[in-house]
């Protein structure tokens, strides 16, 4: 059995459609039953777990021959980081308490960092609690995920205007497509060869790297309006993320993240780990995102003048 925490997400779904592909089952693990049934459509077995209830957690795991797992961001908290902590501490227990041949963690670049790089040390936190489990584990780290930049679309579109904490507009950066990481995590619980190390680390990232200057001009292209990134002053980050709907000490997590890619911290660590490259461009992901947010604008539409 391979188990997907996650598995109702944009990196979760893909490992667990190309595992059921595979011919594998796959036990998707969700937080609640809606969430569960496309993924039921393709014969996953659904268990419903909540990450900072350990039974449900337990549970989840039995049988397991792989597992994947995660640790989510959970945007409408008061303290994201110490109930991420919590989610680490209960998965890391059950973990150990009964231990999948194959483990695999999705983690992020930078992790090898201790402190200093906001939500990226909550993956550093999940290295060091899964590295001790008798498991042949690995750490799937990626780039920052494309599909990010969906959180200011609506801005964009509306102003014209892309902003961006990347500094300088110029400066490029590793990014990832979800879907790439998710084949990749799959291929990999599927590689049955013996390790020669564990853990296990692999990082992704898309085939060319980008810049915010890149990104504003792809989504120009794509919508055929003109669309300019701009800089966001350091100062008024925290204002920014707060008036986006993240509490205060969510937005401290962003923004201490952000100086950390802006020196330079949060890249590949090329000394330990193998290096893959997804298949997906940004035009390509961005092209997805505007395509469901023409269905929703048109849908909401037609509801309206209902």
């Amino acid at each position: 059995m391979f188990v997907i925490f996650g598995a109702a997400g944009n990196v979760g779904r893909v490992s667990a459609a190309a595992l059921r592909r595979a011919g594998r089952e796959v036990r998707a693990v969700v937080r609640d039953g809606k969430q569960g049934e496309v993924l039921a459509e393709i014969g996953c077995e659904i268990a419903i777990a909540d990450l900072l209830d350990p039974a449900s957690v337990a549970r989840a795991i039995e049988g397991a021959y792989a597992v994947q797992i995660l640790c989510p961001v959970p945007r409408a908290d008061a303290d994201p980081a110490n109930t991420m902590r919590r989610m680490i501490d209960v998965s890391a227990d059950a973990l150990r308490a009964n231990p999948p041949q194959r483990l695999l963690a999705l983690s992020d670049y930078g992790a090898e960092h201790a402190s200093g790089t906001g939500i990226t040390t909550l993956f550093h936190t999940l290295e060091t609690q899964l590295a001790p489990i008798d498991s042949q584990l690995t750490f799937l780290r990626a780039a920052e995920h494309m599909h990010n930049w969906a959180r200011v679309l609506p801005i964009a579109l509306a102003r014209g205007v892309l902003p961006s904490l990347h500094h300088p507009l110029s400066k490029l950066f590793p990014t990832v497509a979800a879907e790439d990481v998710g084949l990749l995590a799959a291929e990999l619980l599927l590689d049955d060869r013996p390790a020669r190390v564990s853990p296990r680390v692999v990082s992704i990232e898309g085939e060319a790297r980008v810049s915010a200057l890149d990104v504003a001009r792809t989504l120009s292209e794509l919508t055929h309006r003109p669309i300019a990134a701009h800089e966001v002053p350091r100062g008024e980050w925290a204002t920014m993320l707060q008036g986006a709907g993240l509490g205060e000490n969510h937005a401290r997590l962003i923004t201490d993240l952000y100086d950390a890619h802006n020196a330079g911290r949060i890249d590949v660590e090329t000394e330990i780990s193998e290096r893959r490259f997804g298949a997906t461009a940004l035009a390509g992901v961005f092209a997805s995102i505007l395509a469901r947010v023409a269905v929703t604008s048109t849908a909401s539409a037609t509801s309206a003048a209902r």
